[in-house]
């Protein structure tokens, strides 16, 4: 009995911890998730640098497939780091 009495408080006590909402930002007045508003500004940046990459002539054969999502991925998070997490 001591085994289960003390699962049952560590699990009580884990889901009474709970997690703080998700920011939200308010864009013409509808609400949309901080991440949404992050991935999108993700795809617009990378898009921004492979136009910039084409006019500096780095572009090369068989990157852009692996490249360009990786890319995305990484300014999406770079931006939620930098607007919602404090940095």
């Amino acid at each position: 009995m001591p085994i289960r009495s003390t699962t049952a408080i560590a699990v009580t006590a884990v889901l009474c911890s709970g997690c703080g909402p998700a920011p939200s930002v308010a864009i013409l007045g509808a609400y949309f998730p901080g991440w949404m508003l992050c991935a999108l500004l993700g795809i617009a940046l990378t898009v921004l640098l492979h136009l910039l990459a084409g006019a500096a002539g780095l572009h090369r054969p068989g990157g852009p497939p692996l490249l360009y999502p990786l890319l995305a991925l990484l300014c999406a998070t770079l931006l939620w780091l930098f607007l919602f997490r404090g940095l």
